[in-house]
């Protein structure tokens, strides 16, 4: 798990909005980071009581000095990103990282808001580690570090990013309502089994959708790939989290927290959550144990329905035979 954080807090001011995404082969992190836009920046310089007047008098920067304080401001922010996020990689998961910074503004011609990138820059763990930031100029080492960008930040003159974030992934599939469909005769437990995958990512997506996540449901498998992806942007608990759902009316095993925990793996995801409409064995909860991966039982899936203001049953006896013309 790749833990960000930051030794002094950033103006309020300051967006606080990131992405991240993690290759588990090359070990190389992207981040996309949200810098503070220009008018987020104070140009006071000094304020003077004049007692004659009894009034303030206050003293800004030009404009060509608050431009340079600006792009200095952006340097800094990237290199002490890379550095804090070096700093956590306690598990060595980190080889390079890729930096993207992105800036807000209003697009003159159109009058619309834009989201422009206007550095990137990749660090190489074994050089970065070498700098010592305490002696540099930020945007001499952004250059040394063969950054991209504008050699006037302040300009927000767009440039592509060294690699991309992509989020167009073809597992994705457009999801639908489920949710407000059921009521309190819905068995679960019988419903259809895409639409219970459906219903499992509306109930992450409203539980994620407080803090900015974003809920991603996946091509229909019936096997155990994944189900759902999420993506939370909170800088403590955040980063991807992988979802399966079983529609099952038996114990689930412990295999399938195996294949779980593999998949969480293979993207390089923080945390597993399995859900069931049934219940685990203790072999399961063994397993679990030390792992980021948490099991959602029957019971509890009611639970958290029923705090989103939801209701609905789960009767094992009555979807088996519902669906497999047996009780056993």
């Amino acid at each position: 798990m790749i833990w960000y954080y930051q030794i002094q807090k950033y103006p309020s001011e300051f967006p606080q909005e990131f992405d991240l995404d993690y290759n588990l082969e090359t070990k190389v992190l992207i981040v996309d980071y949200q810098f503070p836009s220009l008018e987020a920046i104070s140009t006071l310089k000094e304020v003077k009581y004049v007692q004659s007047r009894d009034e303030f008098i206050e003293k800004h920067l030009t404009k060509s000095q608050a431009n340079k304080i600006y792009d200095s401001i952006l340097y800094q922010i990237t290199l002490r990103t890379i550095h804090e996020l070096y700093e956590a990689d306690k598990a060595d998961a980190l080889d390079a990282i890729i930096f993207n910074g992105y800036v807000k503004s209003i697009d003159p011609a159109t009058g619309q808001e834009v989201n422009s990138c206007v550095l990137s820059v990749q660090a190489k763990k074994e050089d970065f580690l070498e700098i010592n930031l305490a002696l540099v100029e930020p945007k001499a080492c952004f250059r040394k570090l063969k950054g991209v960008g504008s050699s006037e930040l302040h300009s927000l003159t767009p440039i592509p990013p060294i690699v991309r974030i992509e989020r167009d992934d073809k597992r994705f599939v457009d999801s639908y309502e489920v949710v407000n469909s059921i009521d309190e005769g819905c068995n679960l437990a019988a419903m259809d089994w895409e639409d219970f995958e459906h219903l499992i990512r509306e109930l992450f997506e409203q539980a994620f959708a407080e803090a900015g996540g974003e809920v991603k449901v996946t091509q229909a498998s019936r096997d155990g790939g994944i189900d759902a992806i999420i993506i939370d942007p909170d800088p403590l608990r955040g980063g991807k989290i992988v979802v399966q759902a079983k529609r099952y009316t038996n114990v689930v095993g412990v295999s399938a927290v195996r294949d779980l925990y593999g998949a969480l793996q293979h993207e390089g995801a923080n945390k597993g959550i399995l859900v069931t409409t049934s219940y685990y064995g203790p072999d399961a909860y063994e397993f679990i144990k030390g792992k980021p991966l948490q099991l959602i039982d029957g019971s509890n899936l009611l639970y958290l329905l029923e705090q989103q203001g939801h209701k609905a049953r789960i009767d094992l006896k009555e979807a088996k035979k519902t669906l497999y013309g047996n009780e056993s």
